[in-house]
């Protein structure tokens, strides 16, 4: 990716008068570590298992993203 495509504007957020850009990178880690703190809550919470995770990701893969039966993380 270059540089140019990194800085590529996501949104723009206003805080205290001034205006701050958010990039797709930012945007991307951030809803990144959202999600990872959530999940480890919940595993280490007992609301699910790890297994029980993994299940529902497929079965959404499976329903939702046709042609992606091959794809695996």
């Amino acid at each position: 990716m270059s540089e140019d495509q990194g800085r590529r504007v996501a949104l723009k957020v206003s805080i205290a008068g001034q205006t701050h850009d958010i990039t797709f990178d930012e945007l991307t880690l951030s809803n990144n570590l959202g999600l990872e703190a959530l999940v480890t809550l919940f595993v280490e919470k007992g609301i699910f298992k790890p297994e029980e995770l993994q299940g529902m990701m497929d079965r959404i893969r499976r329903d939702r993203y046709r042609g992606s039966e091959d794809m695996k993380e």
